[in-house]
């Protein structure tokens, strides 16, 4: 989480209201027949979509290695053991040295992206100076990496049902039981993966 924060593709306000062709603070499910394996079953929270490109954390990919009091102690944060701790996933395959804190907007501090009125994005070590010593945001979860698309990139990958969108529910971003997050996600669009057509259209 050193150097500078890298911005998304645009502020997530440049997608206007009811603009639906852009999905920043949905959710991204990966069809059964996702040929990339870096993201088969794979549940992705858009933090940022417009035309410019998009921006987003893998949810499902728990990480091992470092924990989170390993990770406080190679940042030199105090206090460890922590008062509190987050989970952390490897949030893509884009710049995985760099952490990014996702987390309910009740905090920000500088640096900190709101994605909307409920989640927002902070990639500066205050966040996790706060959540180390007991308070901070009510949720959140670290990702190391993210998730990128070109301009149009993702636009045409939802139009080849690579993917299926559905508005975020806090339940599902932030429940640590990563391996059941797929069938959760889909589970919220009244789908069942083993009924699912890869040339079923997108939510």
């Amino acid at each position: 989480m050193k150097g500078p924060f890298p911005r998304p593709p645009a502020p997530a306000t440049a997608t206007a209201p009811g603009d639906n062709r852009f999905f920043t603070g949905q959710l991204l499910i990966a069809m059964p027949a996702m040929g990339d394996p870096r993201f088969a079953q794979s549940v992705i929270y858009l933090c940022a979509h417009t035309e410019e490109g998009a921006m987003g954390l893998v949810l499902n990919r728990p990480l091992a290695k470092p924990s989170f009091d390993e990770l406080l102690r190679q940042l030199e944060i105090a206090p460890v053991p922590p008062a509190r701790r987050i989970r952390l996933c490897a949030g893509g395959p884009v710049d995985n040295a760099r952490g990014f804190v996702l987390h309910t907007a009740d905090w920000t501090g500088e640096g900190s992206l709101r994605v909307n009125e409920r989640l927002a994005l902070t990639a500066s070590l205050d966040v996790l100076a706060a959540i180390a010593g007991g308070g901070g945001p009510r949720q959140g979860l670290l990702a190391l990496g993210y998730a990128g698309w070109g301009p149009g990139q993702l636009d045409a990958e939802i139009q080849q049902n690579a993917w299926l969108t559905v508005p975020a529910d806090e339940r599902v971003v932030f429940d640590a039981r990563t391996d059941s997050k797929w069938r959760e996600a889909l589970a919220s669009l009244h789908i069942d993966p083993l009924a699912l057509s890869a040339a079923a259209g997108h939510a």
